[in-house]
């Protein structure tokens, strides 16, 4: 990497506005009133995707002795992952410390009062921007293990998850002194830090913790697709903040990054839908909106760095090969990824961080881009280093907890369903 490929990396991010919370910037902080105000709607828009969205999109789809039960694993993330990231989590991604992991300068955000800045806005704003990520994050891990997870097993990896996995891969690429932030790889909101890395610690769950009672023999369709649909349109408005708001302000890149969001969604429900009228004669509401999901799943990485024509192929990309992994890649290797953890937020976004390299522009990015060739390699670098560190590591907590406090509730419990057995609460 020469010196020259560095620097442009961090004009780049700089513009981006993926800047460490380290206090270094390119230029005299400044606050804008109308960066700060975008800033606190995006937050709130990001927050509401996971309470009510992931909650509601997810607890429609499970099983009706299981709703409360989805809907309660969301609620305590929420709650816990908040107050993780304020206490250390925050301190680990975004504080100097090294190319790996963050140190310990933010903890318990000290240092950090109403007047720092981070850039234009309130470093107090970008943290808890920040903050939804890493709640929204956990949450969608969720969807692979649904109806037969110990709940509290359950909270104890998201501890675990959210400091020895999400808050370094958070650092290597939103953090300045991150090595894949030097390296010049492209994550505009969080293809490699939300979704893949959520996608492939769901997936070791679903294998580790193994398939769902009456799986293959049993019908396990949603139990309440309106709540499904409610979930997912609320994960639809609430993602053009998580994208809009990325590059931490109100000018022309946002307004870009909420277009190209919208059109790839449409795209990915395109996709997904004309996959399933061809191949099984009708399309289906839950299909429309999965195809959704994978589209926006799939623009995020490139949000901010790409244009509208592009933006139609990366969600078409995404619906169609989601579609594939969803419903003929699981059911062909056995694997109970039961709300397609992986096969929606995994696959896609791998897709999308791939498709990030081929057309990312500069007419976007406002700085020069190493050739595509290039950028693809560095791109598909990044993608394959969150596989195998979150992979392992996810692997790895899973096996611990399994070992000690064991992972699964009891075959009784699980067919008695969650909401009963662990909340002591039902829906009539």
């Amino acid at each position: 990497m020469t010196e020259t490929l560095k620097l442009r990396a961090l004009k780049l991010f700089a513009a981006a506005g993926a800047l460490a919370a380290s206090g270094a910037a390119f230029a005299e902080d400044k606050l804008d009133k109308g960066d700060t105000a975008w800033m606190l709607a995006a937050t709130v828009l990001v927050l509401f995707m996971t309470i009510p969205g992931i909650a509601l999109f997810y607890a429609g789809m499970a099983r009706k002795k299981n709703i409360l039960g989805t809907i309660a694993q969301d609620l305590a993330i929420c709650g816990i992952v908040s107050v993780l990231w304020f206490l250390i989590g925050y301190s680990l991604a975004f504080s100097s410390g090294g190319p790996f992991i963050g140190g310990l300068s933010f903890l318990g955000m000290q240092g950090i009062g109403v007047n720092t800045l981070q850039g234009s806005i309130p470093q107090l704003l970008f943290a808890v921007f920040q903050m939804t990520f890493a709640v929204l994050t956990a949450c969608l891990i969720t969807g692979a293990w649904a109806g037969r997870v110990k709940f509290s097993a359950l909270l104890v990896f998201m501890v675990c998850w959210s400091l020895l996995v999400y808050a370094p891969i958070c650092h290597w690429v939103w953090a300045e002194d991150g090595f894949f932030f030097k390296m010049g790889a492209l994550d505009y909101a969080g293809g490699t830090v939300v979704h893949i890395n959520a996608g492939i610690a769901g997936l070791m769950g679903a294998l580790i913790i193994g398939r769902r009672q009456g799986y293959g023999t049993v019908a396990m369709q949603p139990s309440n697709l309106t709540f499904t649909v409610i979930g997912a349109a609320v994960l639809w408005v609430g993602w053009m903040g998580f994208n809009g708001g990325s590059g931490l302000a109100a000018d022309g890149r946002a307004a870009m990054a909420v277009v190209v969001t919208q059109i790839a969604a449409a795209a990915g429900l395109v996709g997904w839908m004309a996959c399933e009228w061809y191949l099984r004669g009708r399309p289906s509401v839950l299909g429309m909106i999965s195809g959704a999901v994978a589209g926006l799943v799939g623009i995020t990485p490139g949000s901010g760095f790409v244009e509208p024509l592009p933006a139609i192929v990366i969600g078409l990309a995404a619906g169609v090969v989601c579609f594939w992994a969803a419903t003929v890649v699981k059911y062909k290797l056995g694997y109970d990824d039961s709300l397609d953890a992986w096969g929606v937020h995994g696959v896609g976004g791998i897709v999308g961080a791939l498709l990030t390299g081929v057309f990312a522009t500069s007419r976007v990015t406002g700085a020069d881009l190493p050739p595509m060739i290039e950028q693809v390699g560095i791109q598909a670098l990044s993608v394959l280093a969150t596989l195998v560190y979150g992979g392992v590591m996810s692997a790895a907590i899973l096996l611990a907890i399994k070992k000690t406090m064991g992972l699964r509730v009891s075959p009784d419990e699980e067919q008695e369903g969650l909401d009963l057995a662990l909340h002591g609460e039902r829906i009539e």
